[in-house]
């Protein structure tokens, strides 16, 4: 009897459920109607049908508008989807990423886009940055930065000839995990990984797998992917390379450094609109003498404008001559940095703007917790 008053308690609360999942799916579907009517005047307009600052404004908006207990994050992640649907329906997107599935970088790029746009994987950075030259797709996310191996130069290096322009940056915590299908971590005989996965895990290698062979793979998905053919293997990945690849979790989190997080840049062929907080990034070339980076530092603080990184690199024109990567706070439309970019031109001092873009701070889901 217990068991039945409970249930006969329950019934109503679950037929409540179900009429506010048939409200979401029709609110959802007049949603889609919409975003239809927008993408039809986006193409008479000449309008690209994707705006960051736009996405950006939604986050935030909801974020204040939510009351909870639901929480913020979960709406974030859920408002993803809906709005990687949406463009779906308006115009599919094409992104490039640092292939196969399940490396950092593509799941970098679907924490951005969600999963309903097309990906397109390619073997290597200056792939990732060909396919969006010859409009194979309309945006590319290649890694520029680990927050503890620093910036990753064969990113920088391609900007320094590429036309494409910085649209966005992603931050996407890199934690690896120890997979196989051995019965138990004494049974494995090799490793495979990427050297930068071994690197960030070392201490665990040498604490319980010192013996062990390493392997290298050109990605932490492609160990997954040569583990899985091999009992006796092991592999150092994510646990999303775990799922598509059928192997078992023998250990979380093996990284030797928690909260170790990687930054990415989404690339495109155009300019990110300003959003809420943003970020502009150069690439400077000084003049070899005396006091010529003090004087660029000095118009960046004279237009008090906030210099965050400076990264100096080699040009690759002549011996010993570099240039200055550079990330300041602000858009390049905000009056002090325009201000300060053309000081600088004035005084003849060549400035190649990567772009200006949302920060990932402001456009990430925790910054609404």
């Amino acid at each position: 009897m217990l068991q039945s008053a409970e249930s006969d308690r329950l019934a109503p609360l679950r037929a409540k459920i179900d009429d506010v999942d048939e409200k979401i799916v029709g609110l959802l579907n007049e949603r889609a109607r919409i975003v239809q009517e927008i993408g039809q005047l986006k193409q008479g307009m000449n309008e690209a049908p994707y705006s960051s600052s736009r996405e950006q404004a939604i986050y935030h908006r909801l974020a204040q508008l939510n009351p909870g207990p639901f929480p913020n994050e979960a709406i974030h992640n859920i408002f993803c989807e809906i709005l990687s649907a949406s463009l779906a329906l308006e115009e599919p997107l094409r992104v490039a990423f640092l292939g196969p599935p399940t490396t950092f970088t593509h799941l970098a790029a679907v924490q951005r886009f969600g999963h309903s746009v097309t990906y397109v994987p390619a073997d290597s950075i200056k792939g990732v940055f060909q396919e969006v030259e010859r409009e194979q797709a309309d945006f590319g996310v290649v890694p520029v930065e680990n927050s503890i191996e620093g910036m990753v130069n064969y990113t920088l290096d391609l900007f320094m000839e590429s036309p494409l322009k910085i649209f966005g940056e992603i931050l996407q915590e890199i934690s690896h995990c120890l997979l196989s299908n051995a019965e138990s971590i004494e049974a494995i005989e090799q490793i495979y990984s990427h050297p930068h996965a071994v690197a960030q895990c070392r201490n665990f290698i040498v604490t319980y797998l010192p013996h062990v062979q390493i392997r290298e793979a050109s990605s932490t998905a492609q160990a997954a992917a040569l583990a899985a053919k091999d009992k006796t293997a092991g592999a150092i990945a994510s646990e999303a390379a775990a799922r598509l690849y059928h192997l078992a979790i023998l250990k979380k989190k093996i990284e030797d450094k928690q909260g170790n997080m990687t930054r990415f840049w989404v690339i495109a062929k155009r300019s990110s609109e300003r959003g809420i907080a943003n970020k502009t990034s150069v690439l400077v070339s000084i003049e070899d003498k005396i006091g010529a980076l003090h004087e660029v530092l000095q118009v960046f603080s004279h237009h008090q404008v906030n210099l965050t990184k400076i990264e100096s690199r080699p040009s690759k024109r002549s011996a010993w001559e570099y240039l200055f990567y550079m990330d300041m706070e602000g858009h390049v439309e905000d009056g002090s940095v325009q201000s300060a970019m053309l000081k600088l031109q004035a005084q003849q001092i060549d400035v190649k703007l990567l772009g200006s873009y949302p920060t990932a701070e402001a456009y990430n889901r925790h910054a609404y917790a």
